[in-house]
């Protein structure tokens, strides 16, 4: 049975990678993140081990201990709240200190980086799961009308340049006003805050960033986001195509349609 390391973050991906990976037959040996990811991890997968935010020299010797020489990065670490679990072992210390920046693309691809550096490849999280990646296209029975069109396609430019800056990937739109861009605080939180600012009627738009590395920081949407957008009257949501995980997709376009939420995938580029 092929063998795979799995360093996972915070949210329902982590979860969803497990059981796809279980699916096709794969043995998982994983590292999971203190006061980020979700418990239920260690139901799906035998093999984790625990480590605070910022053990890199222990995700390493986990996976070298293991005999491993590829893993995947699933979920990320809520940068809000990083600093509250922080607490690097030495390898991770070392690691920070020769950071340039702390954007989350250098820090990614530094751990990344650091894994090769050690005989372990990491691959592309999307690996099982490339059903889950958003079409080109209407995806609900709800079809945006001229102005969300409008409004989705400016939103989609916006965030690219946003992304640009790494700064998110998230932006709300309304009548070609941009009422609020996603930062540290996450895609709900934004969406929340757009609403408040735009009433009811708001779009949203995510993509990947210009410069994101797919193979762990994908972007990725789930039922909560519809549920956060019925919450605050928003009326549709634009992905980026091929680059998007529709996390629980079924569960996603059920509430889309039951709500009267436009969802299309897009791709302008």
């Amino acid at each position: 049975m092929p063998r795979l390391g799995l360093i996972a973050g915070n949210g329902r991906f982590p979860l969803i990678f497990a059981q796809a990976a279980r699916a096709e037959g794969v043995e998982l040996v994983a590292v999971a993140h203190q006061g980020e990811t979700q418990e239920e991890i260690a139901v799906l997968i035998p093999e984790v081990t625990w480590v605070r935010v910022g053990e890199l020299g222990k995700i390493i010797a986990t996976f070298q201990s293991a005999g491993l020489t590829q893993a995947v990065m699933a979920g990320g670490i809520h940068k809000a709240g990083a600093l509250t679990h922080f607490q690097p072992d030495a390898r991770g210390l070392a690691f920070i200190s020769r950071l340039p920046s702390l954007k989350d693309d250098v820090i990614l691809r530094g751990v990344a980086q650091e894994l090769e550096a050690e005989g372990i490849t990491v691959v592309e999280s999307t690996r099982f799961l490339s059903s889950l990646l958003a079409p080109a296209g209407v995806l609900t029975a709800s079809t945006p009308n001229a102005e969300q069109w409008e409004d989705l396609r400016w939103g989609f430019s916006v965030a690219k340049e946003i992304g640009r800056w790494d700064i998110g990937q998230s932006v709300i739109v309304k009548r070609g006003t941009v009422l609020a861009v996603e930062g540290v605080e996450g895609t709900n939180a934004a969406i929340r805050r757009g609403g408040e600012l735009g009433g009811a009627g708001v779009v949203v738009v995510k993509v990947s960033k210009p410069q994101q590395d797919l193979r762990f920081d994908v972007p990725a949407v789930g039922p909560d986001t519809i549920a956060v957008m019925h919450e605050v009257g928003a009326t549709a949501l634009a992905v980026e195509a091929g680059k998007t995980l529709m996390l629980d997709k079924p569960q996603l376009l059920l509430a889309a349609n039951a709500q009267g939420i436009s969802v299309v995938g897009l791709n302008l580029e």
